[in-house]
Protein backbone atom coordinates (compact mmCIF):
# COMPACT_ATOMS: atom_id res chain seq x y z
CA UNK A 1 0.00 0.00 0.00
CA UNK A 2 1.34 3.47 -0.80
CA UNK A 3 1.46 6.49 1.05
CA UNK A 4 -1.25 8.29 -1.42
CA UNK A 5 -3.76 4.95 -0.67
CA UNK A 6 -2.92 4.99 3.02
CA UNK A 7 -4.11 9.04 3.35
CA UNK A 8 -7.22 8.21 2.14
CA UNK A 9 -7.85 5.99 4.14
CA UNK A 10 -7.24 8.77 7.12
CA UNK A 11 -9.21 11.00 5.11
CA UNK A 12 -12.00 8.65 4.73
CA UNK A 13 -12.07 8.02 8.38
CA UNK A 14 -12.47 11.71 9.39
CA UNK A 15 -15.00 12.62 6.94
CA UNK A 16 -17.08 9.49 8.19
CA UNK A 17 -16.99 10.63 12.09
CA UNK A 18 -18.85 14.13 10.70
CA UNK A 19 -21.04 12.21 9.15
CA UNK A 20 -22.25 9.34 11.81
CA UNK A 21 -21.78 7.23 9.36
CA UNK A 22 -20.83 3.60 11.48
CA UNK A 23 -21.20 1.30 8.47
CA UNK A 24 -18.65 3.17 6.33
CA UNK A 25 -16.08 3.63 8.99
CA UNK A 26 -16.21 -0.07 10.41
CA UNK A 27 -15.80 -1.36 6.50
CA UNK A 28 -12.18 1.03 6.61
CA UNK A 29 -11.00 -1.95 9.71
CA UNK A 30 -9.83 -5.66 8.93
CA UNK A 31 -11.97 -7.92 10.59
CA UNK A 32 -9.60 -8.45 13.65
CA UNK A 33 -8.63 -5.25 14.21
CA UNK A 34 -7.19 -3.84 17.21
CA UNK A 35 -8.54 -0.20 18.07
CA UNK A 36 -7.07 1.58 21.45
CA UNK A 37 -9.02 5.18 21.83
CA UNK A 38 -7.49 6.50 24.18
CA UNK A 39 -4.10 4.95 24.17
CA UNK A 40 -4.66 3.04 27.68
CA UNK A 41 -7.78 1.94 27.93
CA UNK A 42 -9.21 -1.49 27.46
CA UNK A 43 -8.89 -1.72 23.56
CA UNK A 44 -11.55 -2.80 21.16
CA UNK A 45 -10.46 -6.03 19.47
CA UNK A 46 -12.03 -7.41 16.68
CA UNK A 47 -14.86 -5.59 14.18
CA UNK A 48 -18.22 -6.38 16.60
CA UNK A 49 -16.29 -4.31 19.47
CA UNK A 50 -15.29 -1.49 16.82
CA UNK A 51 -18.92 -1.28 15.85
CA UNK A 52 -19.49 -0.86 19.31
CA UNK A 53 -17.70 1.57 20.69
CA UNK A 54 -18.42 3.98 17.37
CA UNK A 55 -22.08 3.29 18.02
CA UNK A 56 -22.22 5.00 21.40
CA UNK A 57 -19.17 7.23 20.27
CA UNK A 58 -21.76 8.83 17.51
CA UNK A 59 -24.09 9.02 19.60
CA UNK A 60 -23.38 12.24 20.48
CA UNK A 61 -23.50 15.73 18.12
CA UNK A 62 -19.89 15.42 16.77
CA UNK A 63 -17.66 16.34 13.97
CA UNK A 64 -14.24 15.84 12.95
CA UNK A 65 -11.72 17.98 11.05
CA UNK A 66 -7.95 17.91 10.25
CA UNK A 67 -5.57 20.17 11.69
CA UNK A 68 -2.18 18.97 10.31
CA UNK A 69 -0.43 17.39 7.89
CA UNK A 70 -0.11 13.19 6.83
CA UNK A 71 3.11 11.43 8.38
CA UNK A 72 3.23 7.64 6.58
CA UNK A 73 6.00 5.41 7.67
CA UNK A 74 6.10 1.73 6.20
CA UNK A 75 2.83 0.71 6.78
CA UNK A 76 1.34 3.46 8.82
CA UNK A 77 -0.40 6.76 8.32
CA UNK A 78 -0.56 9.36 11.61
CA UNK A 79 -2.32 12.55 11.52
CA UNK A 80 -3.78 15.19 13.85
CA UNK A 81 -7.36 15.68 13.71
CA UNK A 82 -9.78 17.76 16.37
CA UNK A 83 -13.20 16.61 17.45
CA UNK A 84 -15.83 19.01 18.54
CA UNK A 85 -18.47 17.66 20.33
CA UNK A 86 -21.95 18.88 22.12
CA UNK A 87 -23.08 17.20 25.08
CA UNK A 88 -25.62 18.48 28.02
CA UNK A 89 -25.75 21.49 25.93
CA UNK A 90 -22.24 22.21 26.30
CA UNK A 91 -19.61 21.86 23.54
CA UNK A 92 -16.37 20.39 24.16
CA UNK A 93 -12.83 20.09 21.88
CA UNK A 94 -10.73 17.42 21.47
CA UNK A 95 -7.31 17.00 20.32
CA UNK A 96 -6.20 14.01 18.84
CA UNK A 97 -3.28 12.04 17.31
CA UNK A 98 -4.22 8.53 15.45
CA UNK A 99 -1.76 5.99 14.28
CA UNK A 100 -3.27 3.77 12.06
CA UNK A 101 -1.43 0.55 10.60
CA UNK A 102 -2.78 -0.53 7.17
CA UNK A 103 -2.85 -4.21 6.11
CA UNK A 104 -1.58 -4.37 2.10
CA UNK A 105 -5.36 -4.74 1.21
CA UNK A 106 -6.42 -1.35 2.06
CA UNK A 107 -8.09 -1.94 5.90
CA UNK A 108 -6.99 -0.97 9.65
CA UNK A 109 -5.16 -3.25 11.16
CA UNK A 110 -4.78 -1.19 14.15
CA UNK A 111 -5.49 1.78 15.37
CA UNK A 112 -4.39 3.95 18.25
CA UNK A 113 -5.72 7.64 19.67
CA UNK A 114 -3.40 9.78 21.40
CA UNK A 115 -4.91 11.86 23.89
CA UNK A 116 -5.79 12.69 27.55
CA UNK A 117 -7.48 15.23 29.72
CA UNK A 118 -5.43 18.05 28.97
CA UNK A 119 -6.57 17.77 25.27
CA UNK A 120 -10.13 18.51 26.14
CA UNK A 121 -11.57 21.88 26.48
CA UNK A 122 -14.88 23.47 26.71
CA UNK A 123 -15.36 25.84 23.84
Amino acid sequence: MNNAQMVEVARSYVELITSHDVDAICSLFADDAYQEDPVGNEPNIGIDAIREFYEHVLASDIRAELTGDFRCAGNSVAFPFEVTIGMEGARFKLEVIIVFEIAEGGKIETMKAYWGPENLSQV
